[in-house]
């Protein structure tokens, strides 16, 4: 465990206000977490590079996005990138579990630091890797012959939806990584995204399945986000003029925001009874 610094809280008259105090500890928490990278290269590699590996695999040889109408780049691409926000949670899960499992965060609860420091920490670090895995993506998906229509402002907003998607993925997961506790339990655990990842519009599109399972698929969140990326890029969306489809944009707005509303007090209030 790399050595961490903290302050002391500050009294009612401190001069430190209590927010410059949680956001040094967050802050704390979060460099952290960064360090890790530089001392774990092999697992940040693997994570950058298993969402690579699907898409050259779905362009070239499984044959993602065929029956839309276009380049089928132009389906699969932003498809991908929505599944890469549910991928890569493992690494947060497991983090989690061993830092319970090593006593680190005992340690850092009997600390004079905020006690929520230590999730923000943990969830800043894993955005910042998810924009990273974003770049990197687009820039795998221009070199397939990919593009985006619609300019800048709407790629930036298509851009936002996706780390909302995974904002959203990020508390299901640091939630579950808490109630399994031990890192043997997360695969058992990270399995459940896999139906959730492809049980969606991301390859294929709902028209082209059975009508019951076609409109499961619609009414996933990440199809939701899939579908409304793919509006903001200009890219075909496959529409199939369902509600859930002329209304993906809301969804994909909508989903993630009831799922941080309902996994993030669970989570925080998870991180509240450990060790009790």
């Amino acid at each position: 465990m790399s050595a961490v610094t903290t302050t002391a809280a500050p009294g009612p008259d401190g001069a430190t206000s209590r927010l410059g105090w949680a956001l040094a500890d967050s802050w704390t928490m979060t460099r952290r977490e960064l360090a890790h990278w530089a001392r774990q290269p092999v697992e940040v590699l693997v994570n950058l590079v298993f969402p690579v590996m699907l898409l050259l695999m779905f362009t070239y040889l499984v044959g993602g996005g065929r029956g839309v109408p276009g380049d089928p780049t132009e389906y699969l691409v932003p498809g991908m990138l929505a599944l890469t926000m549910a991928f890569g949670l493992e690494a947060t899960m497991l983090a989690v579990t061993q830092d319970l499992g090593k006593g680190v965060i005992d340690r850092f609860r009997s600390m004079p630091m905020v006690p929520g420091a230590v999730l923000v920490g943990r969830s800043a670090a894993d955005m910042l890797q998810s924009v990273v895995s974003l770049a990197v993506m687009t820039g795998v998906g221009y070199a397939v012959g990919w593009r985006w229509h619609n300019g800048a402002a709407a790629a930036l907003g298509a851009v936002g939806l996706l780390l909302l998607l995974r904002f959203a993925m990020l508390w299901v997961g640091i939630h579950l990584a808490m109630v399994a506790g031990r890192p043997e339990m997360v695969t058992a655990v990270q399995i459940l995204v896999w139906p959730v990842g492809f049980l969606s519009n991301v390859f294929a599109t709902p028209a082209s399945m059975p009508g019951w399972l076609g409109a499961v698929v619609e009414w996933n969140p990440m199809s939701a986000t899939a579908t409304a990326v793919r509006e903001l890029f200009g890219n075909p969306g496959g529409a199939t003029g369902s509600w859930a489809a002329e209304h993906a944009g809301l969804l994909a707005v909508l989903w993630p925001v009831a799922i941080i509303a309902v996994f993030f007090p669970l989570a925080v209030r998870k991180f509240a009874r450990l060790s009790r």
